[in-house]
């Protein structure tokens, strides 16, 4: 009978570095998909977000070509997987933080927005009470143009014409909110 092969110490084989990590598959996956993911909000971005990103000439070419493509099928799906690859080859923390800041301006004006929205609302339906506290609130606001606006939004929505009282006082609260 022959004798049991004994196999080497697997460890005496492999080196590991303390600093080297090992990712799953599954991490590996998740990685190229997060990469995906973020050309995918690059190709969403307009013209002017687009050039405020710090990304070389070939990146951009890609994203470019990505957002020319139309049908949004096969073609685009493969655009999509050669942006993932360029971007797993590059550094993309500044890439990263440039969207993360364009996304949350955006964030931050659609919450001022619809605060005015609101604001405007609560004038128009409430009245007096909401006008008050928005004066006292914002001191730029003239009561008296307020109360009009509000007069004149409501006669406009009991007559089933078009809100244009309602769109004059939100222009006037963005202006005086806005600076």
């Amino acid at each position: 009978m022959a004798a049991p092969k004994k196999h080497k110490d697997v460890e005496s084989d492999f080196q590991i570095d303390d600093e080297t990590e090992i990712l799953s598959k599954t991490q590996l996956k998740q990685q190229m998909l997060d990469q995906q993911k973020l050309g995918v909000s690059l190709i969403e971005l307009s013209p002017t977000e687009l050039a405020k990103i710090p990304m070389d000439e070939a990146l951009l070419d890609a994203v470019m070509l990505a957002r020319r493509i139309t049908g949004k099928k096969e073609g685009f799906r493969r655009q999509l997987q050669l942006i993932g690859k360029m971007m797993r080859q590059r550094d993309n923390v500044a890439i990263e933080q440039a969207v993360q800041v364009i996304k949350s301006a955006h964030q931050t004006s659609s919450a001022a927005f619809h605060k005015i929205e609101v604001l405007r609302d609560n004038i128009i339906n409430i009245g007096d009470e909401k006008i008050a506290e928005a004066v006292e609130k914002y001191p730029l606001l003239d009561r008296q143009k307020l109360r009009q606006l509000s007069r004149q939004a409501n006669k406009e929505k009991a007559s089933n014409k078009p809100p244009k009282a309602a769109r004059e006082l939100f222009k006037y609260l963005q202006q005086a909110i806005n600076g």
